[in-house]
């Protein structure tokens, strides 16, 4: 029984690729980190926001 959105097997597997996602972005060189990686990032947050 779902008693929270976090028990959502979807949200669950969103969050991970956000982590996922974070962590790739931060070993971006300097120049991407900032602007590609950081915007990657606030991509892959909305996806378990909205879920």
């Amino acid at each position: 029984m779902i008693k929270h959105y976090k028990d959502l097997r979807i949200y669950q597997q969103a969050y991970d690729l956000a982590l996922k996602i974070h962590k790739l972005t931060l070993e971006f060189p300097d120049f991407e980190k900032y602007e590609l990686g950081a915007q990657l990032r606030r991509a892959a947050l909305s996806i378990p926001a909205n879920c």
